[in-house]
């Protein structure tokens, strides 16, 4: 079957690519400042302990990397590919907010699991839909927006929570969430709306299959491999947070003010990742992705040999952190924008799926080593 005919926009700035972005920075808001309330929740409302956070979180980490695969096949398809990014971030959306009226430990990790298998589906739709948006030569922009604006939603969750939480209370806070998560929806629908725009011509309806075969014939495996190997060997962001506070905690400071400086070195990381994003995406269009590959690779290294070390100074603390953010910034850009340019437009929706599985994956062992 012969992939759409598309007429590829001009530049890699149109609307529907800045809505993409939109969407990645208000979904990013509205899920990060529940999950900053919600050790808080467990523990404080729910007299819920350590060990069930972990399980929450581990379960739904899993259940993210299985949906990014199964988002594949159905991203792969122009006529179900709209229907999937949008339903995929309301239902985002509504998951988290309800978890602000749980009233038992077991219904936060059912509506914990629902919110991030809708995640997990919609990621692979949201790609395609950015590729369909823009020409091949601006894929590093496109997706360096989406990343940008997924980073800096990291930064406004949990300063909104932490802004609303004293005035509305836990509760009401997770509730209002949903605010965020619609817009996020609206965002998307507007992007798949343009992105409709540039098809001249679709097929019919294509079956649902993982295309596993196809995609080892189109070289995939190559492009995947040393994505496979940074994503392996990346560490939870939480630990470089617990990392800091335990080198921040001196005779001169004790654990609240570390924990505090922690959590701004943490806002650093994310500022700088937003911004490296956007750096990224337009030096792959100039240079090529695996030099910015290598290059983001280098910095995440050197940052977290740093904490390894284990510098006690503020200065070196926050140096190892904008490393790290630089890294992953620069990574996470080109590990999309290669996955697109390697692959025909048929086999992109599928290819991101298994993109998204190697990344859970990776993601999820992190947490559990």
């Amino acid at each position: 079957m012969r992939a759409d005919t598309v007429q590829p926009v001009r530049d890699g700035s149109t609307r529907g690519i800045w809505s993409v972005g939109a969407a990645s920075l208000f979904s990013d808001a509205s899920h990060e400042s529940v999950t900053s309330l919600l050790p808080t929740f467990l523990a404080s409302t729910l007299h819920s302990g350590p060990a069930v956070l972990g399980a929450v979180d581990g379960f739904a980490d899993a259940l993210t990397g299985l949906a990014k695969l199964a988002g594949g096949p159905l991203a792969a398809d122009p006529r179900r590919r709209s229907r999937i990014a949008a339903g995929g971030y309301l239902g985002t959306a509504v998951a988290t907010a309800a978890i602000g009226i749980s009233t038992a430990a077991w219904q936060v990790a059912v509506l914990r699991a629902v919110a991030w298998s809708s995640r997990g589906l919609r990621s692979p739709a949201r790609d395609v839909l950015l590729t369909t948006l823009s020409t091949r030569a601006g894929y590093g922009r496109a997706f360096g927006v989406e990343r940008a604006g997924d980073n800096a939603g990291a930064i406004v969750g949990p300063l909104l929570a932490s802004a609303l939480v004293v005035v509305v209370g836990v509760r009401q806070t997770m509730m209002l969430s949903i605010v965020p998560g619609v817009l996020a929806a609206v965002a998307i629908s507007v992007a798949a709306r343009d992105a409709r725009r540039t098809i001249v011509r679709e097929e019919a309806r294509r079956a649902l299959a993982f295309n596993l075969a196809a995609l080892r014939r189109a070289g995939f495996a190559r492009t995947l491999i040393p994505i496979a190997s940074f994503e392996f060997g990346n560490v939870a962001t939480t630990l470089l947070i617990l990392r800091a506070t335990d080198l921040l905690h001196t005779g001169e400071r004790d654990l609240a003010a570390a924990t505090s400086i922690a959590i701004l070195l943490y806002v650093l990381h994310n500022a700088v990742a937003t911004v490296w994003s956007m750096l990224s995406g337009i030096l792959a269009d100039r240079v090529g992705a695996r030099p910015v590959f290598v290059g983001g690779t280098c910095c995440y290294l050197i940052g977290y040999a740093a904490f390894a070390v284990g510098p006690h100074a503020l200065a070196g603390l926050a140096a190892a952190f904008a490393l790290a953010g630089a890294g992953i910034g620069a990574v996470e850009t080109t590990e999309s924008a290669t996955v697109a340019r390697s692959l025909p437009e048929e086999l992109r929706g599928n290819g991101f799926g298994v993109l998204g599985l190697v990344q859970s994956f990776g993601d999820h062992e992190a947490v559990m080593g």
